[in-house]
């Protein structure tokens, strides 16, 4: 486990798009578009309701906010200090209380292991240099039993076209230079660094995101975006 797992590159990338976290018609408007449907997977899964969660690599808390919303209490952790300022300046429009913290889930595994019910780490594996430290790390951080969810985007050709091209360079409702295909992660990576972090997986389920329209759904096809379910042993 890496505690130093991030890339500056990728950080500033984030942190320059600080401002446009609340923009629904922004450069993140398929994170906006696609948080609905990550929202009811991870429901339809998991009970949230009363629950220690931590989101890892929050952004500007599209997740996180949902879930505080509907009631669990969450922590929410980025690297990103722009991002996380706008996290927190929203919150406080939107009346409900989150932990934001510039932190890594390495370092935060050190002092918070077994802390937290449910972890969810959405569109984060893709952007750092070892994506089998942070599921270390979430198996750190989660209580035996406890539920994690991982989203991510799968190295298909599909996601190039549609994730990449289309997205960024075509429709610009993400901004360029986002995604880096050789980051992108295919399931069978996944669910061979859950296995090694000793995770039970549940499920995988895909998600399809048309962004010519902006529909999202969940579906059976794994070949775009994906969200896989684990459980911690014990």
């Amino acid at each position: 486990m890496k505690l130093s797992n991030i890339d500056n590159a990728e950080i500033a990338k984030f942190a320059a798009m600080a401002e446009d976290w609340w923009d629904r018609n922004g450069v993140l408007k398929a994170l906006h578009d696609i948080n609905p449907v990550r929202m009811e997977y991870i429901c339809s899964r998991s009970s949230i309701k009363g629950k220690r969660v931590l989101d890892v690599g929050c952004g500007g808390g599209l997740l996180t906010e949902a879930m505080a919303a509907a009631g669990a209490m969450v922590t929410g952790i980025d690297m990103a200090e722009p991002s996380l300022k706008a996290a927190q300046v929203h919150m406080e429009q939107s009346g409900v209380h989150i932990d934001y913290r510039q932190v890594t889930a390495e370092r935060l595994a050190q002092t918070h292991a077994g802390r937290f019910h449910i972890i969810t780490c959405m569109e984060l594996v893709e952007h750092v240099p070892d994506p089998a430290s942070v599921v270390q790390a979430c198996t750190l951080l989660v209580k035996p039993g406890g539920d994690l969810f991982f989203g991510t985007i799968n190295r298909t050709w599909l996601s190039l076209l549609l994730v990449i091209l289309a997205a960024e360079y075509i429709l610009r409702i993400v901004s360029k230079g986002t995604h880096t295909y050789r980051k992108l992660v295919r399931p069978e990576e996944m669910k061979k660094w859950g296995k090694a972090a000793g995770l039970r997986l549940r499920e995988v389920s895909g998600l399809r995101y048309i962004p010519f329209v902006g529909y999202a759904t969940l579906c059976r096809s794994t070949s775009m975006n994906y969200i896989m379910h684990f459980t911690k042993r014990g």
